[in-house]
């Protein structure tokens, strides 16, 4: 595998990660007892910390891609092993 595609899905993979970690830890102005803003969201979070999202994201992101490269060295999932349905019968008609 090329480091450029260890790095392409190290992106996929922090992408997915950080959708994932935004609404954990977040509290609203009303959870917190906080004032509100005047026309702000009742959803609006009142302790968002990007920071904490993006190191979330790239300590996560890092323990899949090292688990899907160990995975693409060592062979212990292949594409066979997720045909969870079976041969096809018309591919069953026609051995190789």
């Amino acid at each position: 595998m090329h480091w450029t595609s260890i790095i392409a899905i190290y992106v996929l993979f922090w992408v997915g990660t950080a959708f994932v970690m935004l609404p954990f830890g977040v509290r609203t102005h009303d959870e917190m007892g906080v004032p509100k803003v005047p026309g702000q969201a009742d959803s609006a979070p009142a302790n968002f910390r990007p920071g904490r999202i993006i190191i979330r994201a790239s300590i996560g992101a890092a323990l899949l891609t090292a688990l899907y490269v160990a995975n693409y060295v060592n062979g212990w999932i292949e594409a066979d092993d997720l045909n969870v349905f079976g041969t096809p019968p018309s591919a069953a008609a026609y051995p190789d």
